[in-house]
């Protein structure tokens, strides 16, 4: 996990070197696991398989009166997969799937917003898994933003995604319903002091 953190540290650094000073920066609650990413894919057809990634971090910065501007760094640990079932996710984490024991971190950096409209936005980015690198884009919703009872400051957002399988050099075919994995975040961020 070593190499890992030291990714996560030289990304933090990079977001910061370009966050405009104005915005309001914040990091993703995984202290209180305010925060999840979840996916589903379909199985066979007849159903659809659903998990989450159990632990990931991240920083994200936020300017209300320039959303475009806003910023977000997201790592995940792919190893960190559960779809509660423990055979299949000893599966999952072989190399016919997510090769965790080559590839240790899952990682997205945003790189523009667009279509900003009443707290909803397109948020495009570069999201690197098994070591292949693609653009993609995550459709966004504002939650909300206030107080918490600790004093802290929140914000959250959801968001919603489609990734093909085969673009991150996941060879193995499941299926003619199975060839894209639907992703659904929910990113709850303590302001930073």
């Amino acid at each position: 996990m070593k190499i890992r953190n030291l990714v996560t540290i030289a990304l933090v650094f990079s977001l910061a070197s370009v966050t405009p000073a104005w915005s309001d920066e914040y990091v993703i609650d995984k202290k209180g696991q305010h925060a999840s990413i979840n996916f589903r894919i379909q199985h066979l057809g007849f159903s659809w398989l659903t998990g989450r990634f159990n632990d990931f971090d991240g920083e994200f910065s936020y300017d209300e009166k320039n959303p475009e501007a806003a910023k977000i760094i997201v790592n995940i640990n792919p190893a960190s997969i559960d779809s509660n079932h423990a055979e299949r996710d000893k599966h999952l984490r072989s190399d016919d799937f997510l090769d965790v024991e080559k590839y240790e971190t899952a990682t997205f950096v945003s790189t523009a917003v667009k279509d900003v409209a009443d707290g909803k936005a397109t948020l495009v980015g570069d999201f690197t898994l098994r070591g292949v690198t693609k653009s993609i884009e995550i459709a966004v919703a504002k939650v909300g933003e206030g107080k918490d009872p600790w004093g802290g400051y929140r914000m959250g957002f959801q968001g919603t995604t489609k990734l093909v399988l085969k673009d991150f050099n996941i060879k193995k075919d499941l299926g003619p319903f199975s060839q894209e994995v639907e992703l659904y975040l929910d990113i709850e961020g303590v302001r930073k002091q």
